[in-house]
């Protein structure tokens, strides 16, 4: 790399080195599959084209206040007005609701397979999707997407009722209220046992918020972060009351964590006004550490022991020794914690749970894009070899710094490449501090991703290495970009070949418009440079990681 002092971060355009090395590398990589977005099952076209009709918050961005009880706030009369048309399918099941900042998905995941290996029949239904939108309704004992032929037909069964719902509430009924009427619908439909529901957004006014306290069994918040932050009020304080909105009367409410202690305090006050017993997976009297980390079955593992013993208003405990999460990370031990916990109320409240079945849906929860490692025939597909591949939808700051600990957990010693893309509305500045506080972080490739089918929240690279620039001077490393005369120093009479060689402990900063082109840099970088125990990182947005595997489905 260049010559410079130790830490520095250098800002290269592909006009230079970067478009060298795409040029050096086409007959090393052979031919790359075009990354693109996945094609849903045709037989669910026009239930497809109905609902990206409809107004999608994740296409085009939450409105300011949109989760707080305002004027401009989401309406909840017009989802119980929906339900009522349908007749209450959400009246129909038992439901655990789940809101929080980050871990709601992993969180649900690991209540969902606790359940099903107890042998109930679960419905769970999360946000957003990575493959296919059938992965947001699950179904059964075994944890299926549903079915693109039952999807369709009831599609088709209640597009009458739709459009006459429509009619009456002048066209405002949006795709995220759509959809999670059909789950509902489903759910009642199958005769499930139990519901898992995450939030989508806040809690108070999400379309999720519709279960009565008859309904719900418990109610969860993992976590409070500053996510959505206009949307929800414009302050931790104003989250935290959102997200408490989901505490029903008289129902116990898990409480994952950690929180500051001001904004607990507001979430157990809530508690009280409402009578709901609480359970923290942080209480002082549990213990959950990770022990080791391996490679099982071509998948990273951390071996964790989870001991509850909580004696708040619940008297609940549990002791797995030795859990083998396919989840890594603390962040993951803490999601997992918080499940166990969530089991353990359901058991205080009649269900039947065991500790085994505990512990077997623990260690058989896996999701897509939450710290997954590809397989090298994988990275072959991407046209990337001789590095490791991770995927994780990292996109806040908070979740920077988890995924950061993962790598440092599993490969301390691992030189790291990024290729990053993000939406609009997320903390910028705030992510890239995370990562580069890192240790090994040689490359970071800033690319664009296309959010929820659209660019309307596309954050162009270039706006993104402004973002980058600004953190790294906020960390006090010096910066090179093509503005300084330094930068054409630095270039002069260095030839590409000699990439491998100019420079150790600094980071390469470059934008690039094509998802493609940034893999196939990223993959050339750690090849010039002979190191065979390089990660490349794909992070920033799950909606990257969604065109990733688009194309590896061919």
């Amino acid at each position: 790399m260049l010559a410079l002092p130790s830490g520095n971060l250098v800002l290269l355009h592909s006009r230079t080195l970067i478009s060298s090395i795409h040029r050096g590398i086409t007959r090393q990589m052979g031919s790359t599959r075009t990354l693109c977005s996945h094609h849903e099952d045709p037989e669910m076209k026009d239930l497809l084209n109905y609902i990206d009709s409809l107004k999608n918050y994740e296409k085009s961005g939450v409105p300011r206040g949109a989760g707080t009880d305002s004027q401009e706030g989401f309406d909840l009369g017009r989802m119980k007005r929906l339900m009522e048309r349908f007749g209450n399918p959400h009246s129909k099941f038992k439901a655990v609701h789940i809101a929080g900042t980050k871990g709601k998905g992993s969180t649900a995941a690991f209540i969902s397979n606790i359940l099903r290996a107890e042998g109930y029949s679960v419905g769970c239904y999360t946000s957003p999707h990575i493959r296919t939108i059938r992965e947001r309704i699950l179904l059964g004992r075994f944890g299926d997407p549903v079915s693109a032929k039952l999807l369709n037909n009831l599609f088709h069964r209640i597009k009458q009722d739709l459009d006459q719902a429509m009619k009456e509430e002048n066209g405002c009924i949006s795709h995220f209220e759509v959809f999670t009427t059909m789950a509902f619908i489903l759910f009642a439909d199958e005769n499930i046992d139990i519901a898992v529901i995450e939030a989508g957004l806040g809690g108070a006014r999400d379309a999720t918020n519709i279960i009565s306290s008859s309904g719900l069994a418990a109610s969860v918040i993992t976590t409070v972060g500053e996510e959505h932050l206009a949307a929800l009020g414009g302050s931790l304080e104003t989250i935290a009351m959102a997200k408490a909105g989901i505490i029903k009367q008289g129902r116990p409410l898990v409480l994952g964590g950690p929180f500051l202690p001001h904004i607990e305090h507001i979430i157990r006050d809530k508690a009280v006004t409402m009578d709901s017993p609480v359970v923290s997976a942080c209480d002082t009297g549990n213990k959950c550490t990770v022990k080791s980390f391996s490679i099982r079955n071509g998948r990273p593992c951390q071996i964790c022991d989870i001991v509850i013993q909580v004696v708040e208003d619940l008297k609940l405990s549990c002791k797995l020794l030795d859990v083998k999460l396919q989840m890594p990370g603390g962040h993951q031990l803490q999601n997992a914690a918080t499940a166990t916990c969530l089991a353990l109320c359901l058991r205080n409240l009649g269900w039947r749970i065991s500790d085994e079945s505990i512990r077997s849906g623990l260690e058989h929860t896996y999701l897509l894009g939450r710290s997954q490692f590809l397989t090298s025939e994988e990275a072959e597909v991407l046209g990337l070899t001789g590095a490791t591949i991770l995927l994780d939808g990292a996109h806040t700051k908070e979740s920077a710094k988890a995924l950061m600990n993962t790598i440092m957990m599993a490969f301390p010693k691992a030189r790291l490449t990024f290729v990053v893309a993000m939406a609009s509305d997320k903390d910028h500045v705030g992510f890239a501090r995370e990562i580069l506080s890192g240790l090994h972080v040689e490359t970071v490739l800033l690319t664009e991703a296309a959010i929820a089918g659209g660019v309307t929240r596309t954050t162009p690279a270039s706006l993104l290495r402004d973002s980058w620039i600004k953190a790294s001077e906020e960390l006090g490393v010096g910066i090179i970009h093509d503005g300084m005369a330094e930068y054409s120093e630095l270039l002069k009479d260095q030839p590409v070949s000699s990439a491998s060689n100019l420079g150790d402990g600094k980071t390469i900063l470059a934008t690039e418009s094509s998802l493609k082109s940034c893999l196939r840099t990223a993959n050339n970088i750690l090849i010039r440079r002979g190191n065979d125990k390089g990660i490349i990182v794909i992070t920033g947005s799950l909606h990257i990681i969604s065109s990733v595997l688009a194309s590896l489905d061919g």
